[in-house]
């Protein structure tokens, strides 16, 4: 009788046992281990993820049958999310071993090359897409793709628009300021004749036209004397001239002019101040300024000294 070293090394013992390996049949020593935990070779781990693989592989060609009945189809599909769910055990094993990372692979897709839905959870393999419930749960993902894909259309009708689409090119030929104009116009007018109404003024004055703001470069200068070289208060030229310097590009050069002109206006309307007590204080040069911390640095310095003295005397 043989020894079981002998049958061991037999070609059809050997064919046996791969066999038995290949189908998930393996002798009691040769069990894949319940825990991936439990295995601490890395190329133990290999070798059981890609006797896992092998079985995925095999279940998933099987469930392609169209014999098999909906129970059948179910249990294979469970069957292979479980050996899914382990082979990520036996990944996340192999990484904490220092061995290659596996799970950096791309999402599963169908054969239309979108994402499998439950890609992140449970998975539907071959015909366990065409169970019941299961075909809706398609067909409603696939209803709101197509919305999405419909909503993101619409808004890309509106994306990167040029500057004709936010109306900055409206002003260049003229016509929407002309438009513009026009319709200023026709309000002014219309305002005007129903406040002239509202007064009871007369109608037969014709309408001016709307002022409008055109800067200009004429500056206006002060005169205080009248006809008879005597000085007096401010004429009603100064006090237009006074409002017009409040617009920008109408001010006088001179600004300390400006600032007596201001307060003799002033003073015009507030009899008991004088142009003095409304002109602006007078600010010291910089040399008075120099002066003046000179003059406070020379009284610290003798302040200092005299103290130092007194207390060397004491």
């Amino acid at each position: 009788m043989a020894r079981n070293e002998e049958k061991a090394q037999s070609m059809l013992y050997r064919f046996r046992e791969a066999q038995a390996a290949e189908l998930g049949l393996g002798t009691r020593a040769d069990r894949r281990p319940r825990m991936a935990s439990a295995c601490k070779s890395l190329r133990e781990c290999e070798r059981w993820r890609g006797e896992i693989l092998r079985e995925i592989s095999r279940k998933v060609s099987k469930i392609q049958d169209a014999g098999l009945t909906d129970y059948e189809v179910r249990d294979l599909n469970d069957e292979i999310n479980k050996l899914m769910r382990e082979k990520r055990h036996w990944e996340n094993q192999i990484v904490a071993l220092g061995g290659a990372n596996y799970r950096r692979n791309v999402a599963m897709l169908d054969d239309d090359g979108k994402e499998v839905p439950g890609t992140k959870g449970y998975k539907y393999f071959g015909r366990a897409k065409d169970l019941p419930g299961v075909r809706e749960l398609f067909q409603s993902r696939k209803v709101e793709e197509d919305e999405d894909n419909q909503t993101l259309a619409y808004y890309k009708k509106f994306m990167n628009q040029g500057p004709a689409y936010y109306g900055d090119m409206d002003e260049e030929d003229g016509s929407l300021l002309k438009s513009e104009r026009l319709a200023e116009e026709e309000e002014w007018e219309e305002a005007y004749t129903t406040l002239r109404e509202a007064l009871g003024l007369s109608t037969d004055e014709p309408i001016p036209k709307m002022a409008r703001h055109e800067p200009s470069n004429k500056d206006s200068s002060p005169d205080t004397t009248d006809s008879t070289g005597a000085e007096s208060g401010p004429s009603a030229s100064d006090k237009r001239s006074v409002l017009k310097s409040f617009i920008p590009g109408t001010a006088p050069a001179d600004q300390s002019q400006q600032a007596i002109l201001h307060a003799q206006t002033a003073a015009s309307y507030i009899p008991f101040l004088s142009v003095e007590h409304l002109s602006p204080p007078k600010m010291p040069t910089r040399v008075e300024m120099e002066q003046v911390l000179l003059q406070l640095k020379k009284q610290a310095l003798v302040e200092e000294y005299f103290g130092n003295e007194k207390q060397a005397a004491t």
